[in-house]
């Protein structure tokens, strides 16, 4: 079955950096466009980042702009959010989707916390 899994969240100092990591099974990874979200307490889900199927376009939430970078590596059916710069208000649960035509598939998300 299709399966997203998401990992590399964690406690992190204002400033600092984490990698988020999400590894697809059970579809054709390379043929769905990739991107990340996040949600905060009390907020609705945003968009962070998302990436085309070969990873030649890219598109940031204004927010994360010039701290994320997301890419992806089809042969190991992987996407990566690097984040740098983090700032408290980045702290949210971070999910990673997969999209085709009408299709989207969601990963469990991973908890973020920026804190001093």
């Amino acid at each position: 079955q299709v399966q997203l899994v998401e990992s590399g969240g964690g406690l992190v100092q204002p400033g600092g950096s984490l990698r988020l990591t999400c590894i697809g099974s059970g579809f054709t990874f390379s043929s769905y466009g990739m991107s990340w979200y996040r949600q905060a307490p009390g907020k609705e889900r945003e968009l962070v980042a998302a990436i085309s199927t070969t990873g030649s376009s890219t598109n940031y939430a204004d927010s994360v702009k010039g701290r994320f970078t997301i890419s992806r590596d089809n042969a190991k059916k992987t996407v990566y959010l690097q984040m740098n710069s983090l700032k408290p208000e980045d702290t949210a649960v971070y999910y990673c989707k997969a999209t085709y035509t009408t299709y989207d598939y969601w990963g469990q998300g991973t908890q973020v916390t920026v804190s001093s």
